[in-house]
């Protein structure tokens, strides 16, 4: 099985990425990932692919099995994510189309594990009290916000609230998030984050804002937040191409040792 270093999750658009990409079937104790996983060379680096909602876009953001998602990049040998998403905006001056590198989370889901080390797992021995203080790689991110410059304007910091879905808001939910001063609103970031984080995989995430939720001027549609994707595709693919790259052949951040402290 051929290894990779970096792994992609994002969904459409993106399955050109990869040069001369072998797929794989992979199974972990915790289930199958959302989709195969296609493994090649991007800007010189060996590299992963995941979909993470399927490659039909069929699966639902609470029913992605994000625990066997993750596991099956850590088989691939994947020491580093980046993960693509698409949110709405919670603030004014947070457009559409812009790329915001969010470094913080606030979870309002209540269905998803969120631990590898829980009952039904391998790991039912200890629990894990991970830190999640800085969910985001400070490594990673300062690679992504230098290569960023290069590229777009980005909001280089914001606060992603993740919400169940797969519905949208209500206007009485995005007011309230904007009275929490959060950023962004959107439906993956977690438990995705929090797993890598257990797996000791640095992890981060490059968001497209798409729309406004629903409390500035009309509600959000699928149709709109699809349009908006569409026309991001390339830019973020040269953001990605950009920051390959740019990325350490070595750790020197705290992902790495993530563990050390949080099993009891």
């Amino acid at each position: 099985m051929t290894k990779a270093d970096i792994g992609i999750i994002g969904g459409s658009g993106f399955y050109d990425l990869l040069e001369k990409p072998k797929c794989y079937s992979l199974e972990t104790f915790c289930g199958c990932p959302s989709d195969d996983i296609e493994v090649g060379k991007l800007c010189g680096r060996r590299a992963a692919f995941l979909p993470r909602h399927g490659k039909l876009h069929n699966i639902n953001p609470s029913e992605v099995n994000y625990r066997a998602n993750i596991l099956a990049l850590k088989q691939l040998g994947v020491t580093r994510i980046l993960a693509l998403s698409t949110v709405g905006s919670l603030k004014t001056n947070i457009k559409p189309s812009d790329i915001v590198l969010v470094d913080q989370f606030v979870d309002r889901t209540t269905q998803r594990k969120q631990t590898f080390h829980s009952q039904d797992s391998l790991f039912a021995t200890k629990v894990c009290h991970i830190s999640m203080a800085e969910p985001m790689c400070k490594e990673l991110r300062n690679v992504l916000i230098e290569a960023s410059r290069k590229v777009v304007n980005i909001h280089d910091k914001g606060t992603y609230v993740c919400i169940e879905g797969p519905r949208f808001s209500t206007k009485a939910e995005s007011n309230l998030f904007r009275a929490w001063r959060m950023d962004v609103v959107g439906m993956t970031l977690v438990p995705e984050c929090v797993l890598a984080r257990e797996a000791e995989i640095c992890y981060a995430s490059i968001c497209t804002v798409t729309d406004y939720d629903c409390w500035k001027d009309k509600p959000v549609s699928a149709k709109e937040v699809r349009t908006v994707v569409e026309r991001n595709v390339e830019t973020v693919k040269k953001l990605l191409l950009e920051v390959i790259p740019m990325i350490p052949e070595k750790r020197t951040c705290q992902c790495k040792d993530a563990l050390k402290g949080a099993l009891i």
